[in-house]
């Protein structure tokens, strides 16, 4: 990996926001940096940096600081992202950053969906790259701090109308629990009016608990692994409902799979939970009720360098689409790929090309 690169694009980000604009979008930009860069499309990196910077808005100053007394009053607090951004960089300053990531996650943990689940998605893609790394840069260290920053200043719960409830204890292995969630009966509005709907949704409790409980800390990463290959799967019929916010069904609970190696593994099945049930909300809130029919599946590829070559066409895609979400949805439907051989995966990664314009 090309990390000169992706270090000069994340210095490049490290003074904007992790929104803008007047609908607080989230700011994708060190998260499709880093895709670029690994999937080995490094050279287009300063000319797409070019372009994605133009729509950002500047990093809000700290104005009160935030401390190891107060920072339970900040959490979910959207008007302190400066104050959290400054206090998350310190702390990567000061400590490891592994022991950062280690204290904040079970605090985080239940916030998951913060920012549509942008948070602990920059906060994987941070993670990925401190991990490949042999010498952490500062440059990575920070970006880390960004997006646990922006985790705990959006932190949002899943609703639920009784969380005990609600913990997987079922017999259902990811992609059978997942196509169990309900759908909201009215699946229009903002993202907290869906939301809302949830609570009172019928079977919304037991199709979260439908997930089958994680055995072991193993069990649970492959679990987690298995609700990361159906999810993208699925993008290939459900897709078309809602071609932005479904993505995050499968980025999400990727985010989580590659931040495993650096966390506990008692911390694995209380993760796998969390995605779990944020996964299933965008799922009964964006999904549709029937999916599109008739969608294309890639044969699978035939020859010594067909997989190669296969997986490099739909990077090439990808990367000459330029969006965003493409970029890293295309990232997640290779991991599926590159671990199921499922031809699927491949094809939902063109299918996102298609809709999202």
């Amino acid at each position: 990996m090309d990390t000169a690169v992706l270090t000069e694009a994340y210095e490049r980000f490290s003074s904007t926001g992790p929104e803008w604009g007047d609908d607080q979008l989230t700011n994708h930009g060190p998260m499709a940096a880093e895709v670029l860069v690994r999937r080995g499309h490094a050279e287009e990196v300063p000319s797409w940096v070019d372009s994605y910077l133009r729509r950002l808005d500047q990093l809000p100053a700290s104005t009160s600081r935030i401390t190891a007394d107060n920072w339970r009053e900040a959490m979910g607090d959207g008007r302190r992202i400066g104050d959290w951004t400054a206090y998350f960089s310190d702390q990567v300053k000061e400590q490891p950053w592994r022991d950062v990531l280690v204290t904040w996650w079970p605090r985080l943990l239940p916030g998951i969906v913060a920012g549509a689940t942008h948070g602990v998605i920059r906060t994987g893609h941070a993670v990925r790259t401190l991990l490949a790394e042999e010498e952490q840069s500062p440059a990575a260290t920070r970006e880390l701090a960004h997006g646990l920053a922006f985790w705990a200043a959006r932190a949002l719960q899943v609703p639920q109308a009784d969380q005990a409830a609600a913990a997987p204890a079922g017999q259902l292995d990811a992609a059978a629990a997942l196509g169990s969630v309900p759908r909201i009966p009215d699946q229009a509005g903002t993202v907290a009016a869906r939301f809302g709907q949830l609570p009172r949704l019928s079977g919304w409790t037991g199709s979260l608990a439908a997930l089958r409980a994680a055995a072991d800390p193993d069990d649970a990463r492959d679990l987690l692994a298995g609700l990361v290959d159906a999810a993208t799967l699925r993008y290939l019929s459900d897709g078309y409902a809602s071609p932005v916010l479904l993505v995050h069904t499968a980025t999400a609970p990727n985010a989580v799979l590659h931040i495993f190696p650096a966390l506990p593994r008692e911390l694995w099945a209380p993760s796998l939970s969390a995605v779990w049930a944020a996964s299933a909300a965008i799922t009964a809130t964006y999904a549709p009720a029937y999916p599109a029919p008739g969608t294309a599946v890639l044969a699978p590829p035939d020859g010594p360098d067909a997989v190669a070559d296969a997986v490099a066409d739909v990077v090439d895609r990808a990367a000459a689409h330029g969006d965003e979400h493409v970029i890293k949805f295309t990232d997640t439907a290779v991991d599926v790929y590159e671990r199921t051989h499922e031809p699927a995966a491949l094809a939902a990664a063109i299918r996102i090309t298609e809709l999202i314009g």
